[in-house]
């Protein structure tokens, strides 16, 4: 086994769970013990884990990048290389074949070598992302390649000692703090033990017909783990030995950088497995803050105020009373020869969106295997920098208004979730709301058309605060002009626009208060 373990459990239970899939049994002992969490008031009960009060450096942020990188970027084929790979009629399987050989001989772990950052400049980069106005910086810790990009004591399949040879999320974490950026990690590694387990197959025909993968070969189990029971092919894992290594290997990651923010991909994993992970996040986290918890957690549940829901490429569709989070990513999530990125006006719009509904958004900044980043990749982070820049105080430290905002007559309704970001459509005519102390901040989609006026129909005479004082554009002198009618209140917008992509409205309301 690749793994030190410190636990209440035997080897032997360990090495029988591994190989049989055992499930935890009906008065089980724990598998986690209370002894091993850090001290505090968390426990791993639903109950003691609602005590959670969201950081207020989290909900000013608004906006973080991620390096969603590692040795899957090698083969430029994108996202889930390392298993598509080994499935028979996918097009990264006959892309492996033709350019590294079968993976019956050449597999996955004749990959990590390659992956060599070369031309990876942490701090560069993170100079780059500050200046787009990025608040947090999230870093792989792993994906469900279960190859870990820290300095890892307990897994031999780690990049200080393979590939780049380097604490990739060690040397990430140094410049984010350097920057003054929060700093978080993603965990990819509960989802792992089954994700893998097409390295455990063969081919099903052609000369090397079954001839098993290199998964199957008893000296990488480590890497693509040992072979799951039958039925056991949930996106996680039943088997409890698996679940108290993905406890082993969380903890040591939150032990080692003690993270601002950890993301899981996936809903909280493993049950009590998982609250003991998040009671020990937590608890350590508040002893190094002089008892605030400063963390933050996220993974893909509903959290009763236990987390911060995680939406991938997904947004809510009304203002959220907890905060929550998107992530998505620029293109695909693993850098992809030719994919196509989104634009910087479909980003901007889409954090203003985001922010309008009490979220924040997280975009994975796609780099190549070497590290750098492409032209218009670039080009896109330029063009969000100069928005943010002017606009920024509409979207940061900011909290959502009674409503988010405003939409045009006949607009596509896309119910809040996941995974519905392509079908957002944003017109010239639609509006969105944040608030700050004293002022309401009116996000334009697009430039007025009528006669150089935009009506605010939810602040028309009788509707919303009683008073409004002057109203000014954000990147543009003096006061605008403005009537408040049945209508709505009615602006002269400046001659020319200050900006591209989305417009920011700054009305003056001493009624408005930002809440907690």
């Amino acid at each position: 086994m690749h793994h030190t373990i410190t636990t209440s459990l035997t080897l032997a239970a360990l090495f029988a769970g591994l190989v049989s899939g055992t499930t935890a049994a009906e008065g089980a002992k724990p598998i986690v013990a209370e002894s091993e969490l850090a001290a505090g008031p968390f426990q791993a009960t639903d109950a003691s884990l609602q005590q959670y009060r969201y950081p207020t450096w989290f909900r000013d942020a608004k906006f973080g990048i991620w390096a969603h990188w590692g040795p899957q970027a090698v083969p430029r084929h994108g996202d889930w290389y390392a298993r598509r790979m080994y499935e028979e009629k996918d097009a990264d399987y006959k892309d492996h074949l033709a350019k590294y050989g079968p993976p019956s001989k050449t597999g996955y772990k004749d990959i990590i070598p390659l992956w060599k950052a070369e031309k990876w400049d942490p701090a560069a980069l993170m100079a780059l992302y500050k200046k787009a106005g990025a608040k947090y910086f999230v870093s792989m810790g792993s994906h469900h390649d279960n190859f870990f990009l820290w300095a890892s004591k307990i897994h031999r399949w780690n990049a200080a000692q393979m590939g780049p040879m380097k604490d990739v999320v060690g040397i990430w974490q140094q410049a984010a703090q350097k920057e003054g950026l929060r700093f978080g990690v993603s965990e990819h590694l509960a989802a792992s033990y089954t994700w893998f387990q097409a390295s455990h197959g063969a081919d099903g025909s052609g000369p090397l017909m079954g001839v098993a993968y290199d998964g199957a070969d008893p000296q990488y189990a480590d890497l693509y783990h040992t072979k799951a029971a039958p039925g056991d092919h949930g996106w996680l894992t039943d088997n409890t030995a698996w679940h108290r290594e993905w406890f082993d290997d969380v903890k040591e990651l939150i032990d080692t950088y003690h993270p601002d923010l950890l993301y899981s991909d996936s809903a909280l994993p493993f049950g009590d497995v998982g609250r003991s992970m998040l009671a020990h996040y937590y608890n350590q986290d508040q002893a190094r803050h002089g008892g605030t918890v400063e963390a933050v957690y996220n993974c893909k549940e509903p959290s009763a105020g236990k987390w911060v829901q995680d939406l991938e490429r997904g947004v809510m569709d009304r203002v959220e009373p907890l905060p929550w989070q998107t992530d998505t990513s620029i293109g695909d999530w693993f850098y992809s020869t030719g994919q196509q990125y989104k634009s910087a006006d479909t980003i901007i719009k889409t954090l203003a969106d985001i922010v309008a509904k009490n979220g924040n958004l997280l975009i994975n900044i796609v780099q190549t295997p070497e590290g750098d980043l492409e032209p218009d990749m670039l080009a896109t982070l330029a063009d969000i920098s100069a928005w943010t820049a002017l606009n920024g105080e509409a979207i940061y430290a900011t909290r959502p208004w009674t409503i988010f905002g405003e939409r045009p007559p006949g607009a596509v309704e896309v119910k809040g979730g996941k995974f519905n970001e392509d079908k957002m459509q944003y017109s010239a005519q639609d509006i969105r709301f944040t608030i700050k102390d004293g002022v309401i901040y009116a996000l334009l989609m697009g430039w007025p058309g009528d006669g150089g006026q935009v009506t605010i129909a939810s602040l028309a005479t009788g509707k919303g605060p009683a008073q409004l004082g002057e109203v000014r554009m954000l990147g543009s002198e003096g006061v605008l002009t403005a009537a408040r009618t049945d209508a709505g209140l009615v602006i002269t917008v400046p001659a020319k626009a200050p900006c591209a992509h989305v417009f920011v409205l700054k009305i003056a309301c001493r009624e408005i208060v930002r809440g907690q």
